[in-house]
C-alpha cells in the first residue's frame, strides 16, 4: 500500500477535522461549479462574441475541459486539502498502459453501439458536431482540437466525476459507486448519440481508477477515447485550408 492510500485509511489527528475522502457536499458544489462554467458558452456565440463556427468549435472543445477543471478545483477547496483523496496519484506504466487499453475497448464499444443505434432508430444528431467544425478549420486547429479534447477534456473531466463524485460514491460500495458515477457522468453529455460512449467510458475508468488507486488510468482511458474524432478527421483527409 503506498503511503498516500495509508493516509485516507488511517485516521491521524489531521484527519479528525476533514473527511477522508469527499462527500456529498463537493459533489453539489463541484457539480454546480461545472454548471455555472458551462453557462458562459452561448456569451461566445449567439448571445455575445458571434464567433465563426471553428472559433466557437475551438471554444467548445477547451470549455468542455475548463468546466470540469472548475468544478473539481471547487470542490477540492471545499473541506479537502490532501489531493490524494482525490486519487490523484502517481501510478505505474502498468496501470497506464492498462488504462489505455481501456480506452480501445471503450472506443471499439461506442463506434459499434453508435453504428447499431443509427441502424436501428436512424437517427445520427451528433450534440458535439461542433468539434468537427473546429478540427476541420487547417492543420492548426486539428492540432488544437486533439490538445484540448484528448488532454485538456480527459483531465478536467475525470478529475470532477472520477476524483470527485466516483470516490466520494465508492463509500456506498463498489457497483453503487462506479454505477451512480457513471450515470452522472452519462447525463450531463445529455440524451443523445453520446450516451452509449460516456456509459463506456464511465464504467471502465471508474473501476480502473478504483482498482489502481490513481486518476491516471481513468484519464488514459477518456484520453485512448476521444482520440476517435481528431483520428477520423485526420485520416479521412477532412481538414479544410489553414
Amino acid at each position: 500500500m503506498s503511503t498516500d492510500q495509508a493516509e485516507l485509511q488511517q485516521p491521524t489527528s489531521a484527519d479528525t477535522t476533514s473527511p477522508k475522502r469527499p462527500g456529498w457536499p463537493e459533489i453539489v458544489v463541484g457539480l454546480l461549479a461545472m454548471l455555472a462554467a458551462t453557462a458562459l458558452v452561448p456569451f461566445f456565440g449567439p448571445w455575445g462574441l458571434e464567433l465563426g463556427p471553428t472559433a466557437y468549435g475551438l471554444v467548445l472543445t477547451a470549455w468542455s475541459g475548463v468546466v470540469g477543471l472548475a468544478g473539481f478545483g471547487v470542490a477540492a477547496l471545499l473541506r479537502i486539502r490532501s489531493l490524494a483523496a482525490f486519487s490523484v496519484r502517481r501510478t505505474t506504466w502498468r496501470w497506464m498502459l492498462i488504462g489505455v487499453s481501456g480506452g480501445v475497448v471503450a472506443l471499439t464499444a461506442n463506434l459499434l453501439l453508435s453504428y447499431a443505434i443509427i441502424g436501428i432508430t436512424g437517427f445520427d444528431s451528433n450534440p458535439q458536431g461542433t468539434y468537427y467544425d473546429a478540427a476541420n478549420g487547417g492543420v492548426l486547429h486539428l492540432i488544437l482540437t486533439f490538445v484540448f479534447l484528448s488532454l485538456l477534456t480527459p483531465i478536467g473531466e475525470e478529475f470532477l466525476f472520477r476524483g470527485v463524485v466516483a470516490n466520494a460514491l465508492l463509500r456506498y460500495g463498489t457497483v453503487t459507486g462506479v454505477l451512480s458515477s457513471t450515470v452522472i457522468f452519462a447525463l450531463f453529455h445529455g440524451i443523445n448519440i453520446v450516451l452509449p460512449a460516456a456509459i463506456a467510458v464511465g464504467v471502465i475508468a471508474a473501476e480502473l481508477m478504483r482498482r489502481s488507486g490513481s486518476i491516471w488510468p481513468a484519464v488514459a482511458v477518456h484520453t485512448v477515447n476521444n482520440l476517435g474524432l481528431p483520428l477520423y478527421v485526420l485520416l479521412t483527409g477532412v481538414v479544410g485550408p489553414a
